[in-house]
């Protein structure tokens, strides 16, 4: 099979397509042959500085394909089942840049008739997405249709690949979402997402406009830029309210005042995904697959998130797209699957 390795760290060029044997699955595991490979900001960050045990990795955690065959202690019905991958690469070798991958059954989640680039988009942003809309204190542990009726929920950041989904995922629960953005196109793509209210940070108060539409406070915010949005988080929390921090962009260290946070018992929350609790991730392939089958989620740029698509030669050039924060999702052709 063809698959992109690198065997030591460094920027895109240490990303080589090679080929390997396909892979044997495991007890409880399934090989799955990719179609297509979705392409995270952690996937570029762990080229950079995770150690490689194996000393080789295939890169990437999620992705979507075909099952075709069965580790001992699989059913296998699940041959030819059409599926999703997420933490394929996670504490493993085997990522989804490549024709064929293998990984546990549980991590290879039932597609139905969705395509697979919606597949390969799901995994860390929609799963992180839904840590961010379950973790506050008086949110819901589940989501689903109505989970969130009467919840504000405020997203900054609603052009991103977890604000996407963050907004897609809040809409089908029925919160009200109020979006940020740094410009015009970001607002159309947070408006195509869902997003109930798009605020244009650049050019408006953002405190002045989410209390003109939630004057007692959001009850949680996803949160991508914390050191540059604290101080307009604390001033935007109702009593109770959490804010989810599941990235770092524009700076890794942030300063909170004690005595108004205090007041309204109010929760920060830090988010990554890899090593949130289990339960969490379990409910959340649940309830994303739920909101899949509903037809709830989608991609495109009808649904605020544009597709790049890359072949598997080109993926070097795949992940300095994602470096340089490019708007939408990247992703990876394994196959014509």
């Amino acid at each position: 099979m063809k698959a992109i390795v690198y065997e030591r760290n460094g920027d895109a060029s240490v990303l080589q397509l090679v080929e390997r044997p396909i892979p044997e699955p495991g007890p409880g595991e399934v090989l799955v042959r990719m179609a297509v490979s979705g392409v995270n900001p952690t996937d570029w960050k762990a080229r950079h500085v995770r150690p490689l045990p194996a000393g080789w990795q295939i890169p990437h955690q999620d992705g979507a394909g075909v099952i075709e065959a069965v580790g001992e202690g699989v059913d296998q019905i699940l041959i030819g089942a059409r599926v999703w991958l997420w933490e394929a690469a996670w504490q493993r070798p085997w990522g989804t840049a490549a024709e064929y991958t293998v990984v546990p059954v549980r991590h290879a989640v039932r597609l139905g008739s969705a395509s697979f680039d919606l597949g390969a988009a799901l995994g860390i942003p929609f799963m992180t997405a839904h840590r961010c809309l379950t973790a506050g204190e008086f949110m819901p542990d589940k989501l689903h249709a109505g989970a969130l009726s009467g919840h504000v929920v405020l997203v900054q950041g609603g052009a991103g690949a977890v604000g996407n989904a963050a907004i897609q995922l809040a809409r089908w629960a029925d919160a009200c979402v109020i979006a940020t953005v740094s410009g015009p196109e970001k607002a159309q793509l947070a408006a195509a997402a869902g997003a109930s209210h798009v605020i244009n940070y650049r050019e408006q108060d953002v405190v002045e406009e989410v209390r003109k539409i939630a004057p007692d406070g959001v009850h949680t915010i996803v949160e991508v830029s914390a050191a540059r949005n604290a101080a307009d988080d604390v001033q935007l929390l109702r009593a109770g309210g959490a804010v989810c921090v599941y990235a770092d962009d524009g700076g890794d260290e942030v300063t909170l005042p004690i005595r108004p946070l205090m007041l309204p018992n109010a929760r920060w929350q830090f988010v990554l995904i890899y090593t949130a609790p289990k339960a969490a991730k379990a409910q959340a392939v649940v309830d994303v697959s739920a909101a899949v089958a509903q037809g709830a989620v989608r991609v495109g740029e009808e649904a605020g998130l544009p597709l790049h698509h890359y072949s598997l030669a080109a993926t070097a050039a795949a992940h300095k797209a994602v470096e340089s924060s490019m708007v939408g999702k990247v992703l990876i052709t394994t196959s014509e699957t």
